[in-house]
């Protein structure tokens, strides 16, 4: 099941909006200093570079992606979750006429 909810947290106000409005997010940090982000991937395909690793979580829509050095394509819906290695890159995407991929990334 994905997360519906996130309290007690600080929200950044200005979204980070790249690759032209595809993808836009809010950075929120908890009560323990943990740092998210939440946002919307709309239908394109996007590659993402990390720093720390990421754990991507769907909260709504769905996406494939395909990890660096991987060659295969795998969904990700509602409720499901992929983790993406530090210093690394992943390339995701959402394909034309579905619902946009809606995700809270979890930074390690």
């Amino acid at each position: 099941m994905s997360t519906q909810q996130i309290g007690g947290v600080t929200v950044t106000t200005q979204a980070n909006v790249y690759f032209d409005g595809k993808c836009v997010s809010h950075g929120i940090t908890l009560a323990d200093g943990t740092k998210k982000s939440v946002g919307v991937i709309l239908p394109a395909t996007l590659t993402f570079n990390t720093g720390a690793p990421e754990i991507m979580e769907c909260v709504a829509g769905a996406c494939e992606y395909k990890l660096a050095g991987s060659e295969v394509w795998v969904r990700s819906g509602a409720g499901e979750r992929f983790s993406v290695p530090g210093n690394s890159r992943f390339e995701i995407r959402v394909p034309a006429g579905v619902e946009a991929y809606h995700y809270i990334c979890h930074f390690g």
